[in-house]
């Protein structure tokens, strides 16, 4: 029996984010042992099995996976289980982890590398979509691997930085390995594969199964995967909160981009600076240096400032800035905004390369 059918039986039985699945590898290493098991009827089977589970994998057998397998091995899908050298050793340790890992693309980039996670909202502004890519590809150009979900606004934005760094990227799937969500992202998706990047996915080709939480379920395996978790742009009630959860059980570090304070789309990130559940994250060497990479290599050319790209308040701010510094209260009067919007503009102009910040709160134009 090819071992992976008895990896595709097991895993397909207990079902995604299996709870107890270290638990089992535990008992049962070897997937096999278990259907030997089974199938002798000699000895009970592990307590941990659900009535469920147990009562699929007693109606199966491994040799009724044989036309999955065939299906990944003519589509190009990559299969890694626990027992391989190729599996992610960032993910061994999770009570939960996948069984199988289908896979696209290069999987030697999910093992050796230093990866960073950059997460955030699906619809954001133009603020959080510039930081969201100018943070990841300094970072990726300081060597880093970004990991993210594929999904639209800032995942996309950190794995398009990626490429553009011509470093690999990975994305972890909330949908079959064989479905692309959203479809729009086809093309980013077939440039991740063939820059060396992996897209990954707990679930089958074709699958058909229950779908609800399982953009949630995969959050765990973005924080598990990342050395340090940086979070762009986030509401307060979002799925990115939720892979902000995943790391702090993990122990993973978290980052967050300070925002507008009259910015809804910020009150996520601000919120997890505020309750120091996050340290700011204002710049690439913000996260290269918890990963030890270093500073130096974090400081890579960088774009040419875009007023376009700023809120109105900080395109109002930039306007009054000069060469000179310019105090909080010169700024004031000049745009006519008050102090705090001011200071929140001035903020963001800083982290987007248009204004430094001088002794005394005072700011000049870049």
């Amino acid at each position: 029996m090819d071992k992976t059918l008895a990896w595709l039986w097991l895993a397909d039985a207990v079902g995604s984010a299996c709870q107890y699945a270290q638990e089992l590898l535990a008992l049962y290493p070897d997937p096999a042992e278990l259907y030997d098991l089974l199938c002798a009827g000699t000895e009970a089977p592990p307590t941990c099995l659900t009535p469920r589970a147990l009562a699929q994998l007693q109606d199966t057998t491994p040799f009724d996976f044989e036309e999955r397998l065939d299906h990944c091995l003519l589509s190009g899908i990559e299969l890694l289980t626990p027992d391989e050298d190729a599996y992610p050793a960032a993910l061994r340790d999770l009570p939960d982890l996948p069984l199988v890992l289908y896979l696209t693309g290069d999987p030697a980039c999910l093992n050796g590398q230093r990866c960073v996670g950059m997460v955030g909202t699906r619809r954001p502004s133009a603020y959080g979509r510039q930081a969201a890519f100018d943070l990841s590809l300094a970072m990726a150009q300081a060597g880093a691997v970004i990991v993210s979900g594929l999904a639209d606004g800032l995942d996309s934005e950190a794995h398009r930085a990626a490429l553009q760094a011509d470093r690999p990227t990975i994305a972890f799937l909330g949908t079959a390995i064989d479905k692309t969500y959203p479809a729009a992202n086809a093309r980013l998706r077939t440039a991740i594969e063939k820059g060396g990047g992996a897209v990954c996915s707990e679930y089958p080709p074709g699958y058909t199964g229950r779908t609800t939480g399982t953009f949630l379920a995969r959050n765990r395996l973005i924080a598990a995967q990342s050395e340090a978790l940086c979070v762009a742009e986030a509401r307060t009630r979002s799925g990115t909160l939720n892979t902000v959860h995943h790391a702090e059980r993990l122990g993973r570090p978290v980052l967050a981009v300070p925002g507008s304070i009259y910015s809804a789309l910020s009150e996520g990130t601000n919120e997890l600076l505020r309750t120091h559940r996050a340290e700011p994250l204002c710049k690439a060497a913000d996260v290269l240096d918890i990963l030890g990479i270093g500073a130096q290599a974090a400081a890579p050319e960088q774009q040419r400032f875009d007023p376009a790209a700023v809120s109105p308040d900080a395109q109002q701010v930039y306007a009054a800035l000069k060469p000179t510094p310019q105090s909080m209260d010169a700024l004031c009067a000049a745009t006519r905004l008050p102090a705090g919007r001011v200071l929140a503009a001035c903020t963001e102009l800083e982290l987007m390369g248009g204004a430094q910040a001088q002794p005394g709160r005072r700011y000049i134009a870049l």
